[in-house]
């Protein structure tokens, strides 16, 4: 059996889904919010094994969302469903901890598919997902921020000293140190001003 739970600030996408699951044998529908607040709650005194999220919530975006529930209960695997078919978007939500992406325009047997999929332990995005992420981007280039390297990044961004920024996270200097340089050499930038104007224009912080 596959507890399912779904976050939608749609109630007919919410409506909609139900219909589509409610038949089904190896399906327990344990309900539905509109609300990040609402769901953290009823995560404290219970966890589906599923978790259908969309990405544009009140309160705060599916995006932050999916980070923070995979942070605080990292059995709970996470669908992403939306109606974003951006590159950019999906490839955050996957980043971020979703185990699958689906658009809001899914087949019944997508959704099952991707269901059994992912309660088995793989990932899951459908034909037209998995198009869209084959297509480069100007970002493919980047190099890739560990989350240490982004932390450290954001942080010097505000202004602070390697030694500033040591203490705040409670790591030695010469940590911080190794971070800036391994930072300036993989975006082959010359100093921190040019790093920090890369970063930006690229919304990497």
């Amino acid at each position: 059996m596959i507890k399912i739970f779904i976050i939608d600030d749609h109630q007919m996408i919410i409506e909609g889904i139900h219909s589509l699951l409610q038949n089904e044998s190896d399906i327990e529908w344990m309900g539905s919010t509109k609300l990040p607040d609402e769901l953290m709650a009823f995560l404290k005194k219970a966890q589906p094994d599923i978790l259908l999220m969309d990405i544009n919530l009140p309160q705060k975006s599916g995006l932050d969302l999916c980070k923070e529930v995979v942070e605080k209960y990292p059995a709970i695997n996470i669908i992403g469903l939306s109606t974003s078919d951006q590159a950019s978007v999906i490839r955050k939500m996957l980043e971020n901890g979703a185990s699958g992406y689906l658009l809001k325009d899914a087949s019944k047997q997508e959704i099952m598919t991707a269901l059994h999929q992912v309660n088995n332990g793989k990932d899951y995005v459908n034909f037209s997902v998995a198009e869209i992420l084959k297509k480069k981007t100007p970002n493919d280039s980047l190099p890739i921020l560990t989350k240490r390297e982004k932390e450290v990044l954001e942080l010097i961004a505000e202004g602070l000293t390697n030694h500033e920024i040591a203490n705040k996270l409670f790591l030695d200097i010469t940590t911080i140190d190794s971070h800036r340089k391994n930072m300036l050499a993989k975006f082959n930038a010359k100093n921190t001003a040019a790093l920090i104007k890369i970063a930006i224009s690229n919304q990497l912080i």
